[in-house]
C-alpha cells in the first residue's frame, strides 16, 4: 500500500473518533447547561406548585419522555452469541436495583432540593450540587469499596468538606434556622448522588443495558415511586403561568429525560471521573443565571467556600496533587 493510500485510510479512520469525539463533548456541555438552569427553573416552579410538586412533576415528565424515546427506537444490547438481547431487563434482582436508584437518584435528591429551594438561592444550590464529587469518593471508598484513595484525594475530602462548612457559615445560626436546614437537606441530596455512583458501578454498571434504556430505568421506576405518594405530593392547589409550566417542562423534558441519555452517553465514553466533571459546569451556570435573571446576590463566605471546594474536588479526583507526591513521581520517572 502506498503512502498517500495509508495516509488517506488514516484520516477516513480518524473521521469517525473525531466525530465521537465532538458528540460526547456536545452532549457534556449541554448536560452542564442543562442540570445548571435546573435550579433557576425551580426556583422560578416554586412561585406557583409546592416543592413535593415540582419533584413530582419533573420526574413524571422525565420518565414520559424517556418512555417515548425507549418505544421508538427499542434500543438493544446484544447477548454473548451476537443475538439482540431484550429491550428491558428481565431478571428481578436487576429491578430491585433500580428501584434502590431511583430512590437515590430522582426520588429524594429531587425533593430535598426543591425543598431547599424554599429557604436558600438558586445559585447556593448549584454551588451544593458541586459537592457531588466529594460525596462519590466517600461513597465509592468507605461504603462499597469500589475505588482506593491515596494521601492527595483524602487531602481533597478533607478540604471540600471544610469548603462546604465555609459556605454553610455555621457563625451566622445560633438555631436551625431555614436557610441552614436548606443547605443541610442540599447536602443530603448530594450524598444520595454520590450513593447512587457508588450502588450502580458495584451492582448494575457491568450489565448489559442500552443508554436509554438505563436512563430510563433509573427514571421510570422514580415516577411509578412519585405516582403512588401522588396523595402526599401533588393534589394540593397550584397557580399556574407559562414561566411555572415552561420550567417544570424543561425540568422534566430535558433535566430529567434527555440530560440523563447524555449523562450515560458520556459516561461510558469517559469514565465516571471525566462525566463528573459535568459539576465543574453545574455552579457556574447556576449561579450566573440566579445573578442575571433572579437578582440573587452572594455573602463573602460563600464564593470562598465555593473555590475551595473546587480545589478539594481537583485534589480528590486526581486532577491535582500534593507536591510531595508530584516529586515522588517524578523521580520515580
Amino acid at each position: 500500500m502506498s503512502t498517500s493510500t495509508t495516509r488517506q485510510a488514516a484520516v477516513a479512520a480518524s473521521a469517525p473518533n473525531r466525530s465521537g469525539r465532538l458528540s460526547t463533548w456536545v452532549q457534556f456541555l449541554a448536560m452542564g447547561v442543562v442540570w445548571g438552569a435546573s435550579f433557576l427553573f425551580m426556583k422560578v416552579a416554586l412561585e406557583g406548585v409546592s416543592f413535593g410538586q415540582v419533584a413530582w412533576s419533573r420526574t413524571v415528565l422525565g420518565a414520559l419522555a424517556l418512555g417515548a424515546i425507549v418505544l421508538i427506537t427499542r434500543p438493544r444490547v446484544p447477548r454473548v452469541d451476537g443475538t439482540p438481547g431484550p429491550v428491558l431487563p428481565r431478571e428481578r434482582v436487576v429491578w430491585l436495583h433500580f428501584l434502590v436508584v431511583s430512590l437515590t437518584t430522582c426520588v429524594i435528591p429531587y425533593l430535598c432540593f426543591a425543598w431547599a429551594e424554599q429557604y436558600v438561592s438558586s445559585s447556593l444550590a448549584s454551588i451544593y450540587n458541586a459537592t457531588t464529587p466529594i460525596m462519590t469518593a466517600l461513597m465509592a471508598t468507605l461504603v462499597f469499596r469500589v475505588e482506593r484513595l491515596g494521601l492527595s484525594r483524602w487531602v481533597g475530602v478533607g478540604v471540600g468538606i471544610l469548603g462546604v462548612i465555609v459556605v454553610i457559615g455555621p457563625w451566622q445560626y445560633s438555631a436551625l434556622t431555614g436557610s441552614l436546614a436548606g443547605q443541610l437537606a442540599c447536602l443530603v441530596a448530594t450524598a444520595c448522588y454520590g450513593f447512587t455512583f457508588g450502588y450502580q458501578r458495584r451492582f448494575l454498571s457491568q450489565r448489559p443495558i442500552a443508554p436509554a434504556t438505563f436512563a430510563f430505568l433509573s427514571i421510570g421506576v422514580s415516577a411509578v415511586v412519585m405516582l403512588v405518594l401522588t396523595p402526599w405530593l401533588a393534589l394540593s392547589p397550584v397557580d399556574l403561568d407559562w414561566t411555572i409550566v415552561g420550567s417544570l417542562l424543561a425540568l422534566g423534558v430535558l433535566g430529567t429525560g434527555l440530560a440523563y441519555i447524555w449523562n450515560i452517553n458520556v459516561l461510558r465514553a469517559w469514565g465516571p471521573t471525566g462525566t463528573s466533571t459535568v459539576t465543574y459546569v453545574t455552579p457556574v451556570v447556576g449561579v450566573v443565571l440566579g445573578v442575571l435573571l433572579l437578582a440573587e446576590r452572594f455573602s463573602w463566605h460563600e464564593p470562598v467556600g465555593a473555590v475551595l471546594v473546587l480545589l478539594g474536588i481537583l485534589l480528590a479526583q486526581g486532577r491535582l496533587r500534593m507536591p510531595r507526591r508530584r516529586a515522588r513521581a517524578s523521580s520515580a520517572a
